[in-house]
C-alpha cells in the first residue's frame, strides 16, 4: 500500500523536506502517493541528484487540479548515470514550466534525461535564451512518441536581472531561421491568457506579427519595449478572456499539409483532430479552400467540433480546426461564426 503524502498549503522548502524524508525512508519498489497543489517534478528530478537514486512517477491526470503523483522509488543508479523526467503525462504548458523550473535548480555538471513524446527542441531554444551558453544537449534517442534528450547545465547560469513578469524569453538571434517562427508559436500556444513572452529579435519581428494576427486574431497584445540597432525587444501578452463563455479552442499547434499528396492530407488532418483535447484546436493551412473538409466534420465529429477561417487567400487557407471545451454532446454545431458559409 502507498505511503500518503499531503504537500498542500506548504512552503517550498517544507515540501522538498517533506518528499526528501518520506522517500529516504521507502525502501526500493515502494509508492508513495502525492497530493500537492504545486508541480512537485522538480524535487524528484533534484532528489534522483542528490541521492544518486532512481524514481519512476506518474501523474493522474494531465492537468488534475489538485496535483496526484504516484512515484517508486528505485535503485541506486549506476555511476555516471543520470536521473530521468517522463514528462509525456503533463499537458505542454505544465512541462515546460517544470522542465524551466528543474534547470534552474540545476548546479553545473548536474543534468537529467527528459523523456518526451515530441522534439523538445522549443525548450532548448528558451533555455539558451535564458540561461545563455550552459546548456547542454545531447539526443539519446529520437521519433516513435519516445524523444530522449540528455540536459545538462555546462556553467554558471546567465539568468537574472530580466523583468519577473514574463514566463517565457527568446533570443531569436540565437535560433536558427527555419526554427523560430515555429519555436515561438510553439510556446505561445502553452502560455496562459493574461501572460506575456518576450522576444529579442535584430529588428522588429512585423511578418511574426502578420502571422500572430492571422492565427490568433486580436486575441495579443504587441508591444515593443526596446528598439535599438541590432536589438528589438517585444513583449507579446496573450488576452484575458471575458466574463462571457467563450468556446474557441485554444491554438496549440499550426498543421501546413502543402506539402502532402492529396490522399495523405485527410488522413493527417483527422488524425491531428483526433489527438486534441476538449477546448485544444490547431491552424490547418492548405492551398486551397478546404471546404469539403467542413462537410466530413460536420456529419462525423459531434458538437464539439469547431471551423474558423482564419485567411482565404490564393495558395493559402488558413482555419482553426478544434473540440470546444464547454460542449456536452447536446447541442448542434452553430453555424456562425465557426461554419464557412
Amino acid at each position: 500500500m502507498a505511503t500518503e503524502v499531503d504537500l498542500r498549503d506548504r512552503s517550498d522548502r517544507d515540501r522538498r523536506d517533506r518528499i526528501y524524508g518520506a522517500l529516504d525512508g521507502a525502501e526500493p519498489g515502494e509508492e508513495l502517493h502525492v497530493t500537492a497543489d504545486r508541480g512537485i517534478d522538480p524535487w524528484l528530478i533534484r532528489y534522483q541528484i542528490d541521492r544518486e537514486r532512481a524514481l519512476d512517477w506518474e501523474h493522474e491526470g494531465a492537468d488534475a487540479e489538485p496535483r496526484e503523483v504516484r512515484i517508486a522509488k528505485g535503485e541506486a543508479l549506476d555511476d555516471g548515470a543520470s536521473g530521468t523526467f517522463d514528462a509525456r503525462d503533463l499537458v505542454p504548458q505544465r512541462r515546460h514550466e517544470a522542465l524551466l523550473d528543474a534547470f534552474g535548480r540545476l548546479e553545473p555538471d548536474e543534468g537529467f534525461v527528459l523523456v518526451n513524446d515530441h522534439d523538445p527542441k522549443p525548450l532548448y531554444h528558451e533555455l539558451r535564451s535564458t540561461h545563455g551558453e550552459v546548456v547542454g544537449w545531447e539526443y539519446e534517442s529520437r521519433g516513435g512518441g519516445e524523444w530522449r534528450v540528455a540536459i545538462a547545465k555546462t556553467g554558471a547560469s546567465a539568468a537574472g536581472g530580466e523583468a519577473d513578469d514574463v514566463i517565457a524569453r527568446f533570443d531569436v538571434r540565437e535560433i536558427p531561421k527555419s526554427e523560430r517562427h515555429e519555436t515561438i508559436h510553439h510556446r505561445y500556444g502553452m502560455i496562459p491568457d493574461g501572460e506575456t513572452m518576450e522576444i529579442v529579435a535584430p529588428h522588429e519581428p512585423r511578418p511574426l506579427r502578420g502571422e500572430f494576427r492571422d492565427r490568433y486574431g486580436d486575441a495579443f497584445d504587441w508591444e515593443v519595449a526596446e528598439n535599438r540597432p541590432g536589438r528589438c525587444r517585444v513583449r507579446i501578452t496573450k488576452a484575458e478572456k471575458s466574463g462571457e463563455t467563450d468556446d474557441t479552442p485554444e491554438v496549440a499547434t499550426e498543421l501546413d499539409v502543402r506539402d502532402l499528396p492529396p490522399a495523405r492530407r485527410h488522413d493527417r488532418i483527422f488524425e491531428a483532430y483526433a489527438d486534441l483535447d476538449g477546448g485544444e484546436g490547431f491552424v490547418l493551412v492548405n492551398d486551397h479552400d478546404p471546404k469539403p473538409l467542413y462537410h466530413q466534420f460536420d456529419a462525423e465529429a459531434g458538437p464539439e467540433f469547431h471551423w474558423e477561417y482564419r485567411k482565404r487567400d490564393p495558395g493559402e487557407f488558413r482555419v482553426l480546426i478544434g473540440k470546444s471545451a464547454s460542449s456536452d454532446g447536446g447541442e448542434p454545431v452553430s453555424e456562425q461564426p465557426s461554419a464557412p458559409f
